[in-house]
């Protein structure tokens, strides 16, 4: 089994940088109250949430980018999971109550620039970087998250997920 938890939620009326909350109801659109300035590449059933990893954040930061948590646009800065086993049909289970699964690899876009040194955004792009990518997520069952909570990546086979 591979736990993590969730370092930060992050939320915004539209942009980036998410800011940090306390707690965050997660429904089939992703966190209440979380908005998207371009709907046509973001949002949606099919990336309700945008999942990143903590420790991709702090290596990029060694590398010398100004990228911290919810400046990439993520909603929930993940810790101590294994970020090279998240990946298109992984389900990972929030909390208590919340699953989602990871639907694909974000692309990058020039939006989040400003936390990238050189602007060089596509630093996380998956096709360039294997492994260093944010991901997106379909909410298969909703409820509250907040920071502390544990994340598991779970079983597709396993009854309770």
């Amino acid at each position: 089994m591979d736990v993590g938890r969730i370092t930060q939620i992050n939320v915004s009326p539209g942009g980036v940088p998410k800011l940090p909350v306390s707690e965050a109801r997660v429904g089939p659109l992703g966190i209440e109250g979380d908005g998207h300035n371009d709907t046509e590449n973001h949002g949606g059933p099919e990336r309700a949430l945008c999942l990143y990893s903590l420790e991709r954040i702090e290596a990029l930061r060694r590398e010398g980018h100004p990228i911290a948590p919810g400046s990439a646009g993520e909603n929930v800065t993940i810790s101590g999971l294994d970020w090279d086993r998240v990946r298109p049909g992984s389900r990972l289970r929030l909390g208590s109550s919340v699953l989602v699964e990871v639907t694909r690899f974000t692309t990058p876009c020039k939006t989040i620039r400003g936390s990238f040194l050189g602007g060089d955004f596509n630093r996380i792009h998956h096709a360039l970087h294997p492994g260093w990518s944010r991901v997106y997520a379909r909410v298969l069952q909703g409820g509250v998250i907040r920071p502390g909570d544990a994340v598991e990546l779970v079983d597709r086979d396993d009854p309770t997920s």
